[in-house]
Parts: C-alpha cells; structure tokens; sequence
C-alpha cells in the first residue's frame, strides 16, 4: 500500500523532486495545499527548528507524516549571514536576484580568500504530529562567495 506523506511546502518543484526521490520506496508525497495547509511563520533560531516547525504544522494539520526543508547561505565574512534569514536578505519581498545583490555589496571589499561560505540544506521528517524524535538529516556544500552573480 502506498504511503502518502505530506511536504511541507507548496514549491511544486520540490513536491516534484522529492516524489521522485521517494518512488521506489512506494511513497505518494503531496503539498500541503493539498489540505489548505497555510505555511508557517518561520520563527526558529536555526534551520532545524525552522524545519521541525514546518514539518510538525503539516503533520498536525494533515493527518499524515510530514517532510519539511530548511536551508540557507551561512558567509563567514558576514558572521554567519543570511543564515535563515537568506529568502529575506534583502527585504521580506525580495528575490533572489535582490538578496544576491545585497550580499555581493557586503562582501565587496572582503577578498577573495575570505570568501568562503556554505550552503546548509535541512530535512526533518515527523511520523506524526506528535513526534518528539523526528528524523533530522542536514547536508553542507563548502565554497566561496564569487564577485559576481
């Protein structure tokens, strides 16, 4: 019998990729506009929290397991920032391409050997909504910060 789990997002390229990720393990992942589930305020100090919010929300309001993400641009130079704040860097509206900007304009007497930084990418995955041991798996990709987009 397939398992339907629901994603913490309404990015139906991520619903997409994670279903495909899933499908051989029999799993049906949906958005949570599928049960007019409206996103949460992200209100965590850390991408974890951020993510274990999202997920528990979901599963709560669905009914079903949940599967949530977090993930950010943590920049030495800056402290550690965007951090979780990278969708919003540049405004609560601002697009990639305005966060980008803004980021580049911190950094741009920092040299290149200062640079560095670091993509975070959390997943919480919660059986149910009260789930108090989720599964927490959190990736990492190192690098450095180019002077141009």
């Amino acid at each position: 019998m397939t398992q339907r789990i629901v994603l913490a997002s309404n990015n139906q390229g991520k619903v997409r990729e994670i279903g495909q990720l899933l499908a051989d393990q029999d799993m049906e992942v949906l958005p949570q506009s599928a049960f007019h589930i409206p996103e949460i305020e992200e209100t965590g100090m850390s991408f974890v929290e951020n993510a274990i919010l999202k997920a528990r929300n979901a599963a709560v309001l669905s009914g079903l397991p949940a599967i949530a993400d977090d993930s950010g641009l943590e920049v030495d130079a800056l402290k550690g920032a965007p951090g979780i704040y990278s969708a919003r860097f540049a405004g609560p509206d601002a697009t990639d391409a305005d966060n980008n900007r803004r980021m580049l304009a911190e950094l741009e007497d920092v040299p290149d050997e200062q640079r560095t930084a670091r993509f975070q990418c959390l997943m919480v995955y919660m059986q149910h909504g009260e789930d108090t041991v989720p599964i927490i798996c959190q990736g990492t990709w190192e690098g450095r910060i180019l002077r141009t987009p």
